[in-house]
C-alpha cells in the first residue's frame, strides 16, 4: 500500500510519497513468516521421519495444528479438530506408512504465498521412500499444499489441499 503524506510547502499543499517504511516493515512481516513456516515444516518432517521409525510423539504431532482445520483431496472434504480423534487417526496413519514400507519423508521445497499478515498457503514438495522386500527402492515425489496460520510467531497448519495419495502408490507399485 502506498502511503501518501499532506506536506505544506510555501502555502501549497503537496503530497509526497512515503513508501520505503511500508515497504520495509512489509518485508519484515514477510520474512518473518516464512522462517515461521519453513521452521514449522522442518518440524514436521522430523516429526515424520521419528514416527516412521516407531518413536511416535502425538502431542508434537497435535503442536503442528491450529484448533481445527480443514482438509480437501479428491475422496472430499472434512473438518475436523484438533482433539483425541486427530491423534488417533494420526498414530494409525504412521502404523499404515510403516506397513507399505515407508521409510522416509523429506521436503524438498517450501514456497509460501501470503495471503495476509498472519496466514499463507505453503506449497511442500515432498519426496517419500519406500523400501520392502518386494518392491525395489522407490521414491515418489508429491506436492500438498497447506493453509497456514502464524500468530506470535509461531505457525501452525489449519488446512491442507491434496491429491490422490492411493492413486499415486498404486502407480508406483506400492499399493
Amino acid at each position: 500500500m502506498i502511503r501518501l503524506e499532506r506536506i505544506r510547502v510555501e502555502q501549497h499543499i503537496v503530497f509526497a510519497h512515503v513508501s520505503e517504511p511500508i515497504c520495509l516493515e512489509q518485508n519484515r512481516r514477510k520474512h518473518l513468516m516464512e522462517q515461521a513456516v519453513r521452521t514449522l515444516f522442518a518440524r514436521y518432517e522430523d516429526f515424520f521421519n521419528r514416527s516412521l521409525a516407531g518413536e511416535i510423539d502425538l502431542d508434537e504431532g497435535s503442536s503442528l495444528y491450529a484448533s481445527d482445520f480443514i482438509a480437501a483431496s479428491p475422496s472430499g472434504v472434512i473438518t475436523g479438530r484438533n482433539d483425541e480423534q486427530l491423534r488417533q487417526v494420526m498414530a494409525q496413519g504412521f502404523e499404515r506408512y510403516r506397513a507399505i514400507g515407508t521409510t522416509g519423508m523429506r521436503v524438498r521445497d517450501v514456497r509460501i504465498a501470503p495471503i495476509d499478515d498472519l496466514h499463507c498457503v505453503a506449497h511442500v514438495a515432498w519426496t517419500a521412500s519406500y523400501a520392502r522386500d518386494d518392491l525395489p527402492a522407490t521414491t515418489v515425489d508429491f506436492d500438498v499444499h497447506y493453509l497456514v496460520q502464524v500468530l506470535d510467531g509461531a505457525a501452525k497448519v489449519f488446512g491442507w489441499i491434496a491429491g490422490d495419495e492411493e492413486a499415486v502408490l498404486r502407480q508406483h507399485g506400492i499399493l
